[in-house]
């Protein structure tokens, strides 16, 4: 497998129709008019992907005020996406994307780099989507921890 294809600002954003942790159904298209903040970790329930997930649930306030919606998509079932929500009193849409399509499309899954070797996996990134469906940001190995407060000075919102 060769590196992903990463995308860049201005890119359109890859469409998607995915289930939640709710068991309902999510499409981009259904966030049109907002600013979309997309990011993929690799496992739901573990500890960097429970730090960034507290993060962003801790800054979903300021983060819609200024208006962004937060999205969290991984390969993880909805059932599990579930559990995770409830645990950790997640408050934004989980999705679920089992087959690694849209992670793909997003240049979030493929080769990357853990602990000096060469694996396929999720690439843990944030893609910011704006209002028409274009890429605005689109950031890879992006760190689990103090990754949303830099995005938050990013987006001049501290």
């Amino acid at each position: 497998m060769t590196a992903p294809h990463r995308l860049s600002p201005g890119d359109p954003a890859p469409e998607f129709t995915l289930t939640t942790d709710t068991g309902s159904t999510l499409t981009l298209a259904d966030l049109r008019g907002r600013r979309v903040i997309l990011y993929a970790y690799p496992a739901a329930m573990t500890p960097g992907c429970t730090r960034q997930a507290c993060d962003f649930r801790d800054s979903l306030a300021s983060l819609r005020a200024a208006g962004y919606e937060v999205v969290g998509i991984s390969p993880d079932k909805p059932e599990k996406l579930a559990k995770f929500r409830d645990r950790d009193a997640v408050t934004f849409p989980l999705v679920s994307d089992p087959d690694r399509a849209v992670l793909t499309a997003y240049g979030a899954y493929g080769e990357k780099q853990s602990y000096g070797r060469t694996v396929t996996g999720v690439i843990r990134s944030t893609f910011v989507v704006d209002e028409d469906g274009k890429i605005e940001r689109a950031l890879y190995n992006v760190k689990a921890t103090g990754h949303v407060a830099k995005l938050r000075r990013d987006l001049g919102l501290d």
